[in-house]
């Protein structure tokens, strides 16, 4: 995330192999994180998540086409209040690939919801 790009020794993270993910939620982060050149950027939440209290509103699908046409090629994840349901929405908005914690791990069965996650998830892409 943002918070640990403060003091991080970003050549030596590169020089280990290290691929550098960075969380964005607002214009500011977008423009830090792309000084840093990174692997990939991060975009949430997108949805209002109960993972974690979030100070930022939820972006949206407009945010992440927004964000896609500007870090181009660089890769972009999307993250927060995903479900199975809204993961082809996601894809459609332009993210390459989307993060899921809590539509698993608080389904009655996190496997089925897994393979299910799979199977959307590869016929999306």
């Amino acid at each position: 995330g943002q918070g640990d790009l403060e003091g991080a020794d970003v050549p030596a993270l590169r020089r280990t192999g290290v691929r550098l993910g960075i969380s964005t939620h607002d214009e500011i982060e977008l423009a830090r994180a792309l000084a840093f050149e990174p692997d990939y950027v991060a975009l949430g939440p997108i949805y209002p998540t109960l993972l974690k209290a979030m100070p930022w509103a939820p972006q949206g699908l407009a945010r992440i086409s927004e964000w896609k046409r500007r870090i181009g090629a660089i890769p972009l994840v999307a993250i927060g209040g995903l479900t199975v349901e809204r993961l082809p929405g996601v894809f459609a908005a332009g993210a390459d690939s989307a993060a899921v914690v809590t539509d698993i791990v608080r389904h009655l069965d996190p496997e089925a919801r897994t393979r299910e996650w799979l199977s959307v998830a590869a016929a999306a892409a």
